[in-house]
């Protein structure tokens, strides 16, 4: 429930705040005082297209606050906390601001957040049923919307299994237009792929090599100049010819320092450690006597090679910058090479999809059809009934479910119950609201069988029926009683007042048989210095009351008449409700 606006720099409302409570609460002032700029701002505090038309003339920007009381809205909090706002003591603030710049922003609980959030949260909270609301639901689409929120959970949940069903029969049918539109191409792809996994087969290339065959390739290509080195290393070490070699001079530096141990401890240490160069030595001339002996010139090693060098960089060249990527090309390739291979038998899975999810929404589209038949009978009784206390008690209405009927061949085509049916995203069935507004003429569409005044009446009738059967725990009425006056203005005020009693109801009227209902009576007040208009709000006490009844009768708010006509409604709207 919303309890408390306040309004800022918004058109005509320079600034005000406006108490809320649950009941019936109605707002009425001259026209042109702002009433219908209340609902605006209502409208913007829950998410609205902003116009920077809208912000007062010299102001910077407007602003509209709402306090929102969260009693038995769990699913609204849960929304404020996702949003990153915050419920602070049952409650939770909701803003928008409008710059004349023409920038908006939003904000939940304290949290700033965009435009499309604040509507998302807001949106179970507030129905508004308003003139132009009117006009929507002459719409054969707005129609059928009606009747499935009138339909309550039962059409709600086909409905929504409905959908589920039909996106996914969407999807695979898509992916069954591709698979057999690309067939073709999907061959030619698997063509190329054999090949290149074929020459990647044919190579077999292992992870590394590229490497090992490079380091082995520059020792093959290098193998005299290598053993000449290794050779002349080894002369150096310990030469076989009698000439100086490092082991020779290692030798004699040790036996001299070895001569005169005895004398220094220092000497006898050094000559040890001589001692263990001199075995270095030996071991590394061994080492290198034995690689120089291993090194070997081979041609035809060096051949093949290079060979498989240029191999494996042929498959660089095509399918990777290293051997690593190659081998990561040809797994992926392998298992893109089974997806293609498996063309045919994807199609088939993909028909037999699409078969069980036509019947499964075959299935659906009939119980939703069912449903709505139900659903729109109840719905016709009790609009017609509510139209009896409108003045209109010869009126019928009746809600029409229809099908279009298709040929099996059809793509667009289901079949229910035997019958081959047009569907859509919503179902099979079309909805429209007829109007029979005298006893024993035809049943016609809204636009068509009803006059200005009664299309009034009627549509605040429909609109009485479908907000009671929602969960929506505020309703918005703006001016819906236009063309509406006398006896049935008294039943719109008593009606409204009756749904009250199980939501919080707003209405902006002009009809004094309408406010005599009201549990909180607000009107709008407009005055000018001759420079600025400005409007305000103020909540009537019983003798404002009465003055502002009788101004909406006669004009007179001071004429006795008129004051004893309001007091007259006002007790009469008592007693009534």
């Amino acid at each position: 429930m919303i309890e408390e606006m306040r309004i800022s720099s918004l058109g005509v409302i320079d600034s005000s705040t406006i108490e809320l409570g649950p009941g019936l609460t109605v707002i009425t002032g001259e026209t042109g005082a702002g009433k219908t700029m209340l609902v605006t701002a209502l409208g913007l505090l829950l998410g609205a297209r902003a116009d920077s038309g809208a912000v007062r003339s010299g102001a910077r920007s407007a602003r509209i606050e709402g306090v929102v009381v969260t009693d038995g809205l769990a699913d609204f909090r849960r929304s404020v906390e996702e949003a990153g706002g915050e419920v602070e003591d049952g409650a939770v603030v909701l803003a928008r601001n409008l710059a004349a710049s023409g920038r908006s922003r939003a904000f939940v609980g304290g949290a700033q957040v965009p435009v499309s959030t604040l509507a998302e949260v807001t949106e179970p909270l507030v129905a508004v049923h308003g003139q132009s609301d009117q006009h929507r639901l002459l719409r054969p689409a707005a129609q059928r919307e009606a009747l499935d929120r009138y339909g309550g959970a039962e059409v709600t949940s086909l409905l929504a299994d409905y959908r589920t069903v039909h996106a996914q029969l969407a999807a695979t049918e898509r992916e069954l237009d591709e698979v057999v539109t690309t067939a073709r191409e999907r061959a030619r792809e698997a063509d190329l792929l054999r090949f290149g996994l074929g020459e990647v087969e044919e190579v077999d290339p292992q992870p590394g090599e590229d490497a090992e065959l490079a380091a082995e390739e520059a020792r093959l290509g290098h193998a005299d100049t290598l053993r000449t080195a290794a050779e002349q290393a080894r002369e150096a070490l310990s030469s076989d010819s009698g000439g100086p070699d490092a082991l020779a001079v290692t030798s004699s530096a040790r036996s001299l320092l070895e001569g005169v141990r005895e004398h220094d401890a220092e000497a006898g240490e050094l000559a040890d450690r001589l001692a263990e160069v001199t075995y270095l030595l030996s071991d590394v001339a061994a080492d290198v006597a034995s690689y120089a002996s291993r090194i070997e010139t081979d041609p035809a090693r060096l051949a093949t090679t290079s060979e498989r060098r240029a191999a494996l960089a042929a498959l660089t060249r095509k399918y990777g910058d290293t051997l690593e990527d190659v081998l990561a090309w040809a797994e992926e390739g392998s298992r893109r090479l089974l997806e293609l291979d498996g063309t045919d038998e994807r199609i088939e899975e993909l028909r037999g999809e699409r078969t069980r999810l036509r019947a499964s929404l075959a299935d659906l589209a009939g119980r939703l059809s069912a449903a709505r038949r139900s659903a729109a009978e109840s719905l016709g009784e009790g609009v017609t009934e509510e139209l009896a206390g409108l003045a209109m008690p010869h009126a019928r209405l009746s809600v029409s479910v229809t099908t279009t009927a298709s040929e099996a061949e059809d793509p667009k085509a289901l079949e229910v119950d035997g019958e081959w049916l047009r569907f859509h995203a919503h179902g099979v069935d079309e909805v429209e609201l007829l109007l029979a507004a005298n006893t024993g003429s035809e049943p016609r569409p809204l636009h068509k069988g009803a006059s200005g005044g009664e299309l009034s009446r009627v549509m605040l009738a429909v609109e009485v029926v479908l907000a009671g059967s929602g969960s929506v725990p505020t309703f918005v009425f703006d001016e819906v009683d236009a063309g509406v006056g006398g006896k049935a203005a008294v039943e719109v005020g008593r009606r409204l007042a009756r749904l009250a009693r199980e939501a919080q109801v707003l209405v902006v009227t002009h009809l004094p048989q309408v406010a005599a209902f009201a549990d909180r009576h607000v009107v709008v007040e407009k005055s000018s210095d001759g420079t600025v208009t400005t409007s305000g709000l103020t909540v009537l006490g019983p003798e404002d009351r009465e003055r502002e009844l009788a101004r909406m009768f006669a004009g007179l708010e001071d004429s006795d008449t008129a004051l004893a006509h309001a007091r007259e409604l006002l007790d009469a709207a008592r007693s009534i409700s």
